[in-house]
C-alpha cells in the first residue's frame, strides 16, 4: 500500500540511484518517460534533479506546466520501463499501448504510476540557463511516498521478494535489480 513518506525523507527514495519513471501533464495530456539521470540534492526543502531532453513530449509537458512526478518502478516492471524510455508519447498514448495504470498524485496534475515502489511529486524550479543548456531540471519535491512491503526502519528493505526491488539502467536495454542491504560497522 501505497503511504506517505516525511519529506526529509524523500531523499532515501532515489538515493542508490534508481531508474525512474517521469510523468508530466498539461494541455489535456499526460505522458510518462524513463530516466535514468535522477537524483536528491538537498533535504529541507527537499530538492531533486532530472534530465529530460529538449525536444521530448515530456519536455514539452513540463515546460507547459512546470510539474512532474518521478515514480520508482520495481523488477517487475522492466519490460514497461525500457519501452517507456524508447516510445515516444508525442503521437500514440503510452500509457495504454504499454498497460499502465495512473493514479492522481496529491500535490500535482502529473500522475503518479501504479506498481512502483516510491513516488516523489515535484514542482520544477525555474533555472533556464540549466535547462537549455543542459536539459537539467532542478524541482521541489512537494510529497513523497513509499510502498510500505518495502520499506522498513525508515529505508528500503527488498527482503519480500526480488520482483519488488527497483532497477537501474546500464545502457542498451540491460539493467540490474538493487542488491542485498548491508549494514556498516560504526567506526
Amino acid at each position: 500500500m501505497r503511504v506517505p513518506l516525511e519529506l526529509r525523507r524523500a531523499y532515501k527514495l532515489l538515493n542508490h540511484g534508481p531508474t525512474t519513471l517521469v510523468t508530466s501533464a498539461a494541455k489535456g495530456r499526460t505522458n510518462v518517460m524513463a530516466a535514468a539521470w535522477t537524483m536528491p540534492i538537498d533535504f529541507d526543502p527537499p530538492k531533486v534533479s532530472v534530465v529530460i531532453a529538449e525536444g521530448t513530449f515530456t519536455r514539452e509537458l513540463v515546460d507547459a506546466s512546470g510539474e512532474f512526478t518521478l515514480c520508482v518502478p520495481a523488477r517487475a516492471q522492466l519490460d514497461l520501463v525500457y519501452a517507456a524510455g524508447t516510445d515516444s508519447g508525442r503521437d500514440e498514448d503510452k500509457w495504454a499501448a504499454l498497460g499502465l495504470k495512473a493514479a492522481p498524485a496529491s500535490r500535482v496534475k502529473a500522475p503518479l504510476v501504479e506498481g512502483c515502489v516510491g513516488w516523489l511529486e515535484c514542482r520544477v524550479l525555474p533555472e533556464p540557463d540549466v535547462q537549455r543548456k543542459y536539459d537539467l531540471f532542478i524541482a521541489e519535491v512537494v510529497a513523497a511516498w513509499v510502498e510500505d512491503s518495502v520499506w522498513k526502519d525508515g529505508g528500503w528493505d527488498f527482503s519480500a521478494g526480488d520482483d519488488s526491488r527497483p532497477i537501474h539502467h546500464l545502457a542498451g536495454g540491460v539493467f540490474f535489480a538493487t542488491g542485498e542491504r548491508l549494514q556498516a560497522r560504526k567506526p
